[in-house]
């Protein structure tokens, strides 16, 4: 079997694209059925958002913290979600920066090799006349 090539278009942008879009949804998500799985400790849709949104983004502030067995599975989907978050946007951004300095090193790579080449041209050129026989 060959060897799976990812698609041309997947970009670090769009990948932190997609990452976000499913950690929203998941946010929003553990935020509504955790009214449902833990009624007592999170009252309304609110408070379980509230709670989804500190917990995505590792901040914990300890105000809301499920105490029932499924409250507690729902806050571990929601905390690897939070880490698979911002590794992806961390690792987005890194690319980001280095694809940029690439193609700053790269156009000016070009730049000279361009540059060597007609100067080559122009010697080349010069070499003839001074090799062309005189009349």
């Amino acid at each position: 079997m060959g060897r799976q090539r990812l698609p041309n278009d997947l970009t670090a942008r769009r990948a932190g694209f997609v990452i976000g879009a499913i950690t929203l949804g998941v946010s929003i998500a553990s935020g509504i059925l955790m009214r449902s799985v833990d009624h007592e400790d999170f009252p309304t849709i609110g408070s379980g958002l509230w709670w989804a949104v500190q917990t995505i983004t590792t901040v914990g502030y300890g105000d809301k913290v499920p105490t029932s067995t499924e409250g507690r599975l729902v806050a571990a989907v929601v905390m690897v979600t939070g880490l698979g978050f911002l590794s992806v946007v961390t690792a987005s951004i890194s690319a980001l920066f280095v694809e940029a300095t690439r193609r700053r090193r790269s156009s000016r790579d070009d730049a000279t090799l361009e540059h060597i080449a007609d100067r080559l041209d122009q010697i080349e050129r010069r070499l003839e006349e001074l090799s062309a026989p005189r009349p």
